[in-house]
C-alpha cells in the first residue's frame, strides 16, 4: 500500500475553527515538519515540534481526521523580554487524513526532545497473514 493512501496531509484546509488569540485576532501557526513512513503493521509518523512540552501537546482524532497541536513555550527565562524573536508562531498546528485501514482508537503518541512519534495500527484486516496450506 502506499503512503499517501494511508494519510493524507491538509496543509491549509483544517476543518476546525482556528483559536483566536487575545486580541481577538485568528491564531497563527507554523505548520511542523512530518515524515511518514509505512510497514506491514501500520504506520509511524515524526513530526518536528521545537519548544512544545508534554502538556502543551493536543492531539485529536476526529472522524478520519487527525489534528496535531501544540504551543511553544516561553524560551526566555524569568521575566525577561525578548528583544528580537525571529519566532513569532508561537503554536504548532496540522492535520492528516486517517486512511480507513488504519485503527485510530490504538494510536502510541511519544514526544521526546522536540520530535512527536505517532504509531498508527492497521487495523486487523489490513494487516497481511499467512495462510497455511495442509496436504491431503
Amino acid at each position: 500500500m502506499n503512503t499517501t493512501h494511508a494519510v493524507q496531509t491538509q496543509a491549509g484546509r483544517d476543518r476546525t475553527p482556528a483559536r483566536t488569540d487575545a486580541d481577538n485576532e485568528p491564531a497563527r501557526a507554523l505548520m511542523p515538519r512530518v515524515d511518514v513512513s509505512e510497514d506491514d503493521t501500520g504506520i509511524t509518523l515524526m513530526a518536528d515540534v521545537p519548544g512544545v512540552s508534554r502538556d502543551k501537546l493536543e492531539l485529536r482524532v476526529e472522524g478520519d481526521t487527525l489534528l496535531v497541536e501544540g504551543t511553544v513555550e516561553a524560551l526566555t527565562p524569568g521575566n525577561l523580554e525578548a528583544v528580537y524573536a525571529e519566532l513569532r508562531l508561537p503554536r504548532y498546528r496540522r492535520s492528516f487524513t486517517l486512511s480507513r485501514e488504519l485503527d485510530a482508537s490504538h494510536i502510541e503518541a511519544q514526544l521526546k526532545d522536540g520530535v512527536l512519534k505517532l504509531r498508527i495500527p492497521k487495523q486487523a484486516h489490513a494487516q497481511p497473514r499467512r495462510i497455511e496450506v495442509s496436504s491431503g
